[in-house]
């Protein structure tokens, strides 16, 4: 299994905070930038506001799976931040994945809905 390429210096993170495109939704809020690797990279926030260490690891591990299961629906070469919010602690995995997608699909993440704006079938007509 391959494993997931990470962000991990401030000056990446301050990066996408300034000049990429974010989406919010109930529990995350996603960044994301094209990037020159070639390879999706990921980088996860949690503040202290969440909770004590453990709930915070376990609210990094969830976003981490979310991730790793839907990575091939996203499209490639994306540095992505997800900055979870003080409700993805109370919330289930569920709600988080459906949350993450649905935030996904309205920044142009998703592979399928890029093909299907590049062929003009997720367009209405007049």
């Amino acid at each position: 299994m391959k494993k997931t390429v990470t962000i991990k210096s401030n000056r990446e993170f301050q990066r996408l905070y300034r000049r990429g495109k974010s989406g919010v939704s109930g529990t995350l809020v996603v960044y994301w930038q094209k990037n020159r690797h070639g390879d999706s990279r990921l980088g996860i926030t949690t503040g202290t506001k969440l909770g004590h260490a453990v709930v915070r690891n376990r609210v990094r591990r969830q976003i981490r799976e979310i991730y790793r299961l839907n990575k091939e629906k996203l499209l490639p070469g994306r540095d992505i931040i997800i900055v979870a919010r003080v409700r993805a602690v109370s919330a289930g995995y569920h709600v988080m994945e459906r949350d993450f997608l649905r935030t996904a699909r309205k920044l142009g993440l998703l592979a399928a809905e890029a093909k299907k704006q590049e062929t003009g079938k997720g367009a209405t007509k007049p």
